[in-house]
């Protein structure tokens, strides 16, 4: 027996209306009979199609302002009776249920609501009931039903019909993807009531997402991946354009993202620019120009830049274009690109530009989600954050103003550090950054030897770290760590505190006459 089921009778029933008129002429024109609901039908009989108001199939009106309508056996009986089932054929001759072949649905824009700032009573309106039913129903009984939940899949189910049904094969797929798309839709409902009722964590907890891109590949080439869009809209990279260069690999979206949000983090009246390396900064600034910003923090680490991502908190000129241009980058992201620059960028043909049209909100909430064996770890983004006047300063020093704006600008950058993190600075640019150690101390060292290999690099008299500031993302929790940054050139800490030998590493800061402020939140990265 074929695989192939014709479709004789189809159900439109969409929110999304994008392209649904030109589908159903096309259904219509091979003898297909429509059947739809509320304003979908309207718009079908407006344009002239022949359609059946699904409460002339029920001989029930909608009710309570379209909420019910499509919950009944002449719909779920259509869809849900298996054609070679004796039992469910007699079912449907003894109630006058016609089959239901086709099943075209899109949900409530619930997503779009929420993004749009509804209200919670505009939310709950828009949570939509009968469209999952009924798309579940379908789904279910894919060997004898089709059903189409994106408008992208127009085409080829047309394209099917007209060589004289759908195949099993398109069937189970659609019906996989009607699944997942009722299963985000859920999940996207829960979050957010999650979050409007504060549950930080509920005993369920659902993720979803929509396919951005399809990746060649993961972290390395044997792991597949691709790039999911959440259903909070918040800018970055899921929705950024890309403008030029080869498509985005898994490792350059990690990047990139990291990249972005650092950069919107910092004071977004200067010109800031970070340089991403492996999730982790190689060199961070602020300037008085988008070009003065990008090579202070070149001038960091140039040897890890190569290769790197560039985040711009600005839009990207020319003069900054041609500078970045000079060295092989991965991918360049801002919220905006001049057409100068743009021309300049477009010189280098595997470099990727994208363009966001704005800034990553830095203090929104949101999940963080990680696998671990059989689960999931889950919790708030780091969104925490501090001004000057929520640091104490524990030491016999005060800090310098110009101290004080450094030692802020260190703390933020450290935030967006593999822990053990230690992010020397001077002049509001990164001098030297030690990441990812499991010593503090070893932290320490390597953002040293870094200022000095900087300082080689572009012809310093002395190590970059001299004179300058340093954070730590967690306490210090012996004084070996605080004295090595003494030893690199800094003259005044910003940390948490909280160490049970405090005390000693006070003691310490003061014997070296360093100005050393506690925080009291720590900024562990893993």
């Amino acid at each position: 027996m074929s695989d192939v089921k014709p479709v004789h009778r189809a159900l439109i029933s969409v929110s999304d209306k994008d392209g649904i008129v030109e589908f159903a002429e096309k259904l219509s024109a091979l003898g297909v009979e429509l059947i739809s609901t509320g304003g979908t039908a309207s718009l079908l009989a407006e344009n002239g199609l022949p359609v059946k108001d699904v409460s002339e199939l029920t001989g029930f009106p909608e009710m309570m302002d379209g909420r019910v309508k499509t919950l009944h056996p002449m719909v779920h009986g259509g869809l849900l009776a298996i054609r070679d089932n004796q039992d469910h054929q007699a079912a449907m001759q003894a109630h006058g249920i016609g089959p239901i072949d086709l099943l075209v649905v899109n949900l409530y824009p619930f997503e779009a609501t929420v993004a749009a700032g509804g209200d919670y009573a505009a939310c709950v309106e828009n949570i939509d009931v009968g469209g999952p039913a009924m798309i579940r129903a379908a789904a279910k009984n894919h060997e004898d039903v089709a059903v189409l939940v994106d408008g992208d899949d127009y085409d080829e189910v047309l394209a099917a019909l007209g060589d004289g049904g759908t195949t099993q094969k398109l069937r189970r797929r659609l019906a996989q993807k009607a699944y997942a798309r009722t299963a985000a839709y859920d999940a996207a409902i829960s979050n957010w009531m999650a979050a409007e009722l504060d549950i930080d964590m509920p005993p369920y907890r659902a993720f979803g997402g929509k396919l951005n891109q399809a990746l060649r590949y993961g972290e390395n080439p044997h792991q597949q991946a691709g790039f999911y869009a959440g259903d909070k809209a918040r800018k970055g990279v899921a929705t950024a354009r890309q403008i030029q260069g080869k498509a985005l690999s898994y490792n350059n979206i990690n990047d990139t993202d990291a990249a972005f949000e650092l950069v919107s983090e910092l004071d977004p009246d200067s010109f800031a620019c970070a340089i991403i390396k492996h999730a982790n900064p190689c060199g961070v600034a602020l300037g008085a120009t988008a070009a003065d910003a990008f090579a202070k923090a070149l001038r960091c680490d140039p040897v890890s830049a190569f290769g790197g991502i560039i985040a711009m908190n600005q839009k990207l000129d020319a003069p900054t274009a041609e500078a970045i241009s000079d060295i092989f980058t991965e991918v360049i992201i801002a919220p905006d690109a001049d057409e100068a620059a743009c021309e300049i960028i477009a010189g280098k043909k595997n470099l990727r530009l994208l363009l966001s049209d704005g800034l990553p909100a830095p203090h929104d909430g949101g999940l963080s989600v990680r696998n671990v064996a059989g689960g999931y770890l889950v919790q708030n983004r780091d969104n925490g954050h501090i001004d000057v006047g929520e640091v104490s300063c524990v030491t016999k020093r005060q800090p310098s103003a110009a101290e004080m704006a450094d030692l802020l600008f260190a703390w933020q950058v450290a935030k967006h550090v593999k822990s053990n993190a230690i992010v020397y600075v001077k002049e509001q640019a990164t001098v030297g950054i030690g990441a990812g150690q499991m010593s503090r101390l070893d932290s320490s060292r390597i953002a040293a030897r870094k200022s000095i290999d900087a300082a080689e690099a572009c012809g310093a008299a002395a190590p970059l770290a001299e004179g300058s500031v340093v954070a730590s993302d967690a306490f210090f929790p012996f004084a070996d760590g605080l004295l090595s940054a003494a030893e690199a050139g800094a003259t005044a800490i910003i940390q948490p505190g909280g160490s049970i030998r405090d005390e000693e590493v006070i003691a310490a800061a003061d014997d070296a006459g360093l100005a050393m402020l506690f925080t009291g939140m720590r900024h562990f990265r893993h």
